[in-house]
């Protein structure tokens, strides 16, 4: 069975705050189906579509969950991650909670990061 993205996400979260519980990361819930009532309120409060799941302020850095097998990137989360890394953000797209605390680690390493 394929985990979900969900399952993903909380696997990696809860690595996170094993890991680094002095590093604030927060989730942004963008997505998700919602009554189109709610959505237009949404739109209005400023919700933009694909800005990833993740972000560590501390570290500029986004990080946008998919599953394991089978995620993949909108085009409205290519032209975000695009942006965010035209202006100065570390994006990384986990494919799965090992991928995405893998690729977190290899990022620390190569901005000299200390955990």
């Amino acid at each position: 069975m394929i985990s979900t993205e969900s399952q993903e996400q909380i696997g990696f979260v809860t690595w996170w705050r094993y890991k680094f519980p002095d590093v604030l990361l927060f989730h942004i819930p963008n997505g998700s189906f919602r009554n189109i009532v709610t959505a237009q309120r949404l739109k209005h409060e400023g919700v933009v579509p694909g800005v990833p799941d993740l972000m560590i302020p501390a570290w500029h850095l986004f990080i946008e969950m998919k599953r394991k097998e089978g995620g993949v990137i909108s085009t409205e989360q290519k032209k975000m991650i695009d942006y965010l890394t035209r202006v100065g953000y570390t994006v990384i797209v986990g494919y799965g909670a090992e991928d995405a605390s893998r690729k977190v680690l290899e990022f620390l390493d190569d901005k000299n990061i200390t955990r």
